[in-house]
């Protein structure tokens, strides 16, 4: 019988210990979220394009209130990805327009939601079309030593950070790991959820594999037989050899090492790297081999995030600090490796 409730491992940090145990979203103005598009919309087409300002509202949500203004399908409403609910948001949404004279958008009124721009495009969004995220945070509760701070977090800008997916990727109490469970023990579910649960079991076994090379020291170099990751995009390639040109790449960020999404089918890895994915595979058979017979296919993903445009400043007890990621990376993952969170959804 599957579990219903897991704790995490503290999976590995690159940097030592947290500095300091501090608090995010303490208000909703302390998480704020701009996503970045990363293209223009044409201005003409079926899809209304919306930039929607969101306080306390899940995507999800949203999507549907802006489905019933238009009277349309939720079917018909898309969204490059979610984003937090404890927060201040901003993210764009495609709505279908219905036939006749569209839909009058200077009458949505909805608490919780407000429609700062509004265009057209040819297309619907569709998950991942966004180029990544802008965050801007407030921590409370840090304590007065400035100095270890500013060193830490100008060596994670320079450097980057382990590509961890962040803990809501399993839910409360690691939830969707029990779903994963359930799904592979035969339980029938609706898509979404079956979906959750896959990318749970995928990232555990990604997480998994990325702490033992934090741990070995070998989560920002590349080792002999695998592929590498192009910084800020999906091209996945094996580098035909390690030279001078490879290891600038790499300190530079331009290029990371990569991690398995665990699947069925054949690896793209050779060597003491693919012996320890194996290893790790083996260690969490439950989930890799529900994968495998689900059918999902292997893929790669960074172990390494880099940090744009990271600014940040102390005033007593409160640290302030914004940065730039791409898409499919987490704001969590950056902050533990400098403090544990105490996360005011759960406080």
């Amino acid at each position: 019988m599957h579990k219903t409730e897991f704790h995490l491992p503290d999976w590995a940090r690159a940097y030592g210990r947290p500095l300091f145990q501090g608090q995010i979203k303490k208000t909703s103005d302390d998480f704020r979220v701009d996503e970045v598009l990363g293209f223009v919309p044409t201005g003409e087409g079926e899809h209304d394009f919306l930039r929607i300002e969101k306080t306390d509202s899940n995507t999800t949500w949203v999507a549907r209130q802006l489905a019933a203004h238009a009277g349309i399908s939720g079917r018909d409403v898309g969204y490059a990805g979610l984003k937090d609910r404890r927060a201040v948001t901003t993210q764009w949404f495609s709505v279908r327009r219905p036939a006749g004279g569209g839909t009058d958008w200077s009458t949505l009124q909805v608490d919780g939601i407000r429609l700062l721009e509004h265009t057209q495009h040819r297309r619907k969004l569709k998950t991942g079309a966004h180029a990544g995220n802008r965050f801007r945070i407030v921590v409370h509760g840090m304590p007065g030593d400035r100095g270890q701070v500013d060193e830490r977090l100008a060596v994670m800008q320079a450097s980057g950070v382990p590509n961890y997916f962040g803990p809501q990727r399993f839910g409360r109490h690691a939830h969707n790991l029990g779903l994963a469970g359930a799904v592979f023990e035969g339980k029938r579910m609706k898509r979404d959820q079956m979906s959750i649960a896959i990318s749970a079991a995928r990232s555990f076994i990604f997480n998994e594999v990325l702490s033992a090379r934090v741990a070995g020291g070998s989560w920002n170099r590349l080792v002999s037989g695998e592929p590498a990751n192009l910084d800020g995009s999906a091209s996945i390639f094996v580098p035909a050899g390690e030279d001078d040109s490879l290891i600038a790449r790499l300190q530079t960020l331009d290029i990371h090492p990569t991690g398995p999404l665990w699947g069925a089918g054949e690896t793209s890895v050779t060597g003491e790297i693919a012996n320890l994915e194996k290893t790790m595979a083996e260690e969490h058979r439950m989930l890799a081999s529900g994968l495998e017979r689900l059918g999902a296919r292997q893929a790669r993903r960074a172990l390494r995030v880099s940090v744009h445009d990271a600014d940040w400043s102390i005033s007593g007890d409160r640290l302030e600090i914004g940065f730039h990621l791409g898409k499919g990376t987490y704001a969590t993952t950056v902050l533990r490796e400098l403090m544990t969170i105490i996360d005011g959804n759960h406080s």
